[in-house]
């Protein structure tokens, strides 16, 4: 009798147990699938463009027409800084800020159209570039963003090469026709010791 009372208190401490197991396994598992509300979502959304941004030659554009489908689409603007839109022909576009060429558009649509409702995004900045050269990681041709400096530059090619020489990294611009080289002093610039060089279109940066 002693013995059997013993087997059965073992076998129903052995299930205790097992039970025991399964639940914090299951909670376990259940804890490592939840996501952290706090987590941010993969991929970080893009600056937009400056809004006062002049449009250029080669520029990608987005016109949204509301409800016409037909008219709405993305296209780059033409080396003579024209667009082409059904309905309207030939558009100029270079020279003109997002909103004032939303309104260009808009104003010629309603000779077709009730109330046309138009928006206009640029989309890609290609009529306004500058360039790195030299001993640096991706040498070759960036967009010019709104307030690109020369760090920034230089910080999206690729870095330094071993055999930069990053003391006598030099700016070539053109003022007033006339090709202007401007010293650029690196570690300066990287300590806040000075203050970093503002882009313009058209200049180079030459890492020797």
């Amino acid at each position: 009798m002693y013995f059997r009372n013993y087997f059965s208190m073992t076998a129903c401490l052995v299930l205790l147990l097992g039970a025991c197991s399964v639940a914090d396994a299951q909670s376990s598992a259940g804890a490592s699938n939840e996501k952290p509300a706090s987590q941010a979502p993969a991929g970080a959304a893009p600056s937009p463009i400056d809004p006062d941004y002049r449009i250029g030659p080669q520029d990608v554009v987005q016109i949204d027409v509301w409800k016409e489908p037909e008219i709405t689409r993305t296209i780059p603007v033409r080396p003579d800084g024209k667009i082409s839109l059904p309905l309207l022909n030939d558009v100029q576009a270079a020279g003109l800020t997002a909103m004032q060429l939303a309104g260009n558009i808009r104003e010629g649509l309603t000779k077709f159209l009730n109330s046309p409702q138009v928006t206009v995004t640029v989309t890609q900045i290609n009529s306004r570039r500058i360039f790195v050269t030299g001993e640096v990681g991706r040498p070759g041709t960036l967009p010019l963003l709104p307030g690109m400096t020369a760090l920034q530059a230089l910080s999206s090619s690729g870095g330094f090469t071993q055999f930069a020489k990053i003391k006598g990294i030099y700016i070539l611009r053109n003022v007033s026709g006339k090709q202007t080289r401007i010293p650029y002093n690196y570690k300066a610039v990287l300590k806040g010791a000075q203050e970093d060089i503002p882009l313009l279109s058209g200049d180079v940066i030459v890492v020797p």
